[in-house]
């Protein structure tokens, strides 16, 4: 059963009537933008070597739109108040998926948390599109695309600047362990917390995780998470350091 939908969707109401309705060219507009938009989302992911994709944020927006089509057409053809179960499910769904992407990686740092998040997006996306809230999904894409390819590097410049970082710490031995931490007071840093890292064992290095803060107002005002990694790489006992991120 077609029913004429009188909507507030400025997007819709430019295109007219049938972009409003359950007809056959909304529902392909729907899925169609639901393809696009997934495929930009996913290449910006992919280009970045992440392991949710073109492919997979594809589906995923082009699952959250059909789920949100057939509970629209069953809302219609009832003529009576509807539940949208396909589209709760789909919610459900992308946020067990996005849970099950976050993983720890050899060195004790949090991965996929960013795509994850990015995969409940693009469900409740499609969603928005297969309802016919063209706008509101529009917004959403557009929110997203600028978020992954515009705010890492803000991201990274504020995070060099923060008084709190974290780093890999390789040593040659576990004896050089006390001389790192003598050499972090002397340059003005606390250390909050070790971890010896136990995917290590057996390399013949001696690999911790360490959270450091900065305390020295010199260090705070004139010096970079970059610039003091960089200077504890002259150490000879460290056979490798860097900072971690999530």
């Amino acid at each position: 059963m077609n029913l004429e939908v009188v909507t507030t969707d400025p997007i819709a109401r430019s295109l007219g009537t049938w972009s409003a309705g359950l007809t056959v060219g909304s529902i392909l507009l729907r899925i169609f933008l639901s393809l696009l938009m997934g495929a930009f989302i996913g290449w910006e992911r992919s280009n970045k070597r992440h392991s949710a994709g073109l492919r997979t944020f594809m589906l995923t927006f082009l699952v959250g739109t059909l789920a949100a089509i057939v509970d629209s057409y069953t809302f219609c053809a009832s003529e009576r108040d509807g539940h949208f179960l396909l589209s709760v499910s789909v919610i459900v769904g992308a946020s067990i998926i996005a849970v099950h992407s976050v993983f720890y990686s050899s060195r004790n740092q949090i991965k996929g948390l960013t795509t994850a998040v990015g995969l409940w997006v693009a469900a409740v996306t499609g969603i928005s599109l297969g309802i016919g809230c063209y706008t509101v999904g529009l917004a959403a894409f557009a929110a997203l695309l600028c978020i992954l390819l515009w705010f890492p590097p803000l991201e990274a410049a504020l995070n060099n600047r923060s008084n709190h970082f974290e780093v890999h710490l390789e040593l040659t031995n576990s004896v050089s362990l006390q001389d790192f931490v003598t050499v972090i007071r002397r340059l003005g840093l606390r250390i909050d917390e070790i971890e010896q890292n136990p995917a290590y064992v057996g390399s013949g290095l001696s690999v911790y995780s360490i959270s450091i803060s900065v305390s020295s107002e010199m260090l705070k005002k004139y010096k970079t998470h970059a610039e003091i990694i960089e200077a504890l790489k002259t150490l000879d006992y460290i056979y490798h350091i860097e900072e971690m991120h999530s």
